[in-house]
């Protein structure tokens, strides 16, 4: 398919009409070969587009400005600019180890650099196919097929926006870097790469030029025994021009361009991988002040031959009190210091607690109410405990555990209160895994635990079965955190049984005050008078459990409205 160009014709890299050729590496002019410093220009250029305008950029604007004495980052390296190559043209016309395609997430055809498949042949899509995309500033490996070259490097460069402008540069610059780490995994040596920036993504020629030259420079100084050649190819004119501009700014080849470029170059040049520098993430750590320990007023060539035992036993502990002392507490930030204690002491801490809640008489759990013993959990503890469980429910579907109707929104409470409903009966423990019933609970207690509101619990029918026990339930209020205790008014529990009070009595005295907040309602017209009958969606179950507790005794059931009245 492809035939190998003249020598004459190829040097300075034209390429012929039917573009059915082959370019070698000695075919293509180095960059630093000063005779050919102007030998870029080519046959087939726009009209327009005049030698004037390629003139070195170094020398056409006048003199140099001085440099003030400041220090090249980019001072001078024949060893690295003998493998830079600028050259018009494609990079697959080139028989090098590798090329550098630009292409889009998907990796398909479409988005790829004009030109490609229709040179590689139908077996690069195939393989394309097959390696599931390729994410923004990552590069990814494939074979050349058709293609003079060994191997195709494809890349997906980044969408520019000017306000995220240093997010758009280090991607970019990523996908060099990425591209020749590739090159040097797969033990190949020799690249070519197009412009990655595409017309499509909105990103600018000349600040992406920029970005390609110094990350290119940066990698080749820390891995140049491993390159031999980055060929630079470029497709227009005005892609021409802009390299020939700013390639001397980063590969400078003698003093004169290196002092000019100090004074050219722009402000942000990366780091040492030429990456952005975004000096608002830079993490700043100041040297602790000097501090002078004062020293013992009394040396022990000073203390009587008779007390000398006595000094030397005193020395030790005296150099104990001075490193246990608070002076070393001046040297920390008292705001960074009151947001947490020292992570030692207070793992001790919570160590100590455990151990003595642990070694006590755990009345509760003999009791047969679970361990709700334990050390309790600080503010900031609780509400990173919160924040997790939160974040976990958010993200999953919890869509089983609300069809079983264990909890649900009611209406409001007769003082306008939001009201949340919970019926025991539908709590089937053998069916429900605990841990995804607590993430459930957090997500729909979250909108009401911000004001106050009211609990309203259907214990109807409930001791028949199995219920977890007070330890769970010290759990589930943890996680709750402490702005539900807070904002909560009321639990109204409808018909308790005396196991019930019983456990609520124990949670009242071992686990929190906020069980004090339950009001024990025996019978529903007793609840419509905290909860109004309209603002509550009850089980039948429940009205028929009330009627049978309470005797039905004066008592007038409404079977369509669900509605009690008392009997005339």
């Amino acid at each position: 398919m492809y035939r190998p160009v003249a020598t004459a014709a190829a040097t300075g890299g034209v390429p012929t009409d039917n573009g059915d050729y082959v370019v070698t590496l000695d075919q293509v002019p180095r960059w630093n070969d000063a005779e050919i410093r102007s030998s870029l220009e080519y046959e087939n250029e726009d009209p327009s587009f005049s030698k004037s305008f390629l003139s070195d950029p170094l020398t056409s604007h006048g003199e140099e400005s001085g440099t003030n004495g400041l220090a090249s980052r980019f001072p001078v390296d024949h060893e690295i600019n003998s493998k830079i190559y600028l050259w018009r043209g494609q990079p697959w016309n080139l028989e090098v180890d590798a090329v550098v395609n630009s292409t889009n997430e998907n990796m398909d055809e479409v988005h790829s650099s004009q030109g490609l498949h229709a040179a590689a042949g139908p077996g690069l899509a195939e393989e394309c196919a097959t390696l599931g995309g390729c994410r923004t500033g990552m590069a990814k490996v494939t074979n050349a097929y058709d293609l003079p070259a060994r191997r195709v490097i494809h890349t997906v460069g980044p969408k520019y926006a000017v306000k995220y402008h240093s997010a758009a540069e280090n991607a970019l610059s990523h996908c060099y870097r990425s591209c020749l780490e590739l090159l040097i995994e797969n033990g190949l040596r020799s690249i070519a790469m197009g412009c990655i920036y595409t017309e499509a993504k909105n990103y600018p020629r000349e600040p992406a030029a920029h970005v390609a030259i110094r990350t290119v420079r940066r990698l080749l100084e820390k891995q140049k025994d491993k390159i031999t050649a980055v060929v630079f190819c470029t497709s227009t004119s005005s892609d021409t021009e802009i390299y020939k501009r700013l390639l001397p700014l980063y590969l400078p080849r003698d003093k004169h361009e290196e002092a000019v470029a100090i004074s050219k170059l722009p402000a942000d040049v990366g780091d040492e991988n030429g990456e952005t520098i975004i000096h608002e993430r830079k993490i700043r750590i100041k040297p602790l002040p000097k501090k002078v320990i004062p020293k013992p007023s009394q040396s022990p060539a000073e203390v009587p031959a008779s007390d000398v035992g006595l000094v030397q036993r005193s020395v030790p502990v005296q150099i104990l009190e001075y490193r246990n002392s608070s002076y070393l507490d001046t040297y920390l930030d008292p705001a960074f210091m009151s947001l947490m204690k020292d992570p030692d002491q207070r793992r001790q801490e919570q160590w100590e607690k455990t151990a003595q809640a642990q070694g006590g008489w755990n009345c509760a759990k003999m009791l047969g109410f679970g361990d709700i013993g334990g050390p309790p959990l600080s503010a900031a503890e609780e509400y990173s405990l919160h924040s997790r469980y939160l974040a976990k429910a958010n993200s999953l579907n919890l869509s089983e555990i609300a069809e079983m109707k264990i909890l649900y929104r009611g209406g409001v409470d007769s003082e306008g209160r939001p009201v949340m409903v919970v019926v025991g009966a539908h709590f089937l423990l053998r069916c429900l895994e605990l841990e995804r019933f607590i993430l459930y609970v957090v997500k729909e207690f979250e909108p009401l635990i911000q004001k106050p509101y009211t609990i309203v619990y259907f214990h109807s029918a409930a001791s028949l079965q199995v219920q977890p026990d007070l330890g769970w339930m010290r759990r589930l209020q943890q996680i709750l955190g402490r702005k539900h205790q807070r904002n909560l008014h009321a639990i109204y529990v409808l018909h308790p049984t005396f196991h019930l009070k019983t456990a609520i009595f124990a949670l009242q005295m071992f686990v929190d005050k906020v069980w004090k907040k339950v009001v024990y309602v025996d019978r529903l017209l007793q609840l419509f008078k905290y909860v109004p009958r309209e603002q509550l969606t009850i089980p039948d179950f429940v009205f028929q459990h009330d009627i049978e507790v309470n005797g039905g005794k004066g008592l007038i059931v409404d079977p369509r409205t669900k509605y009690i009245y008392h009997r005339p």
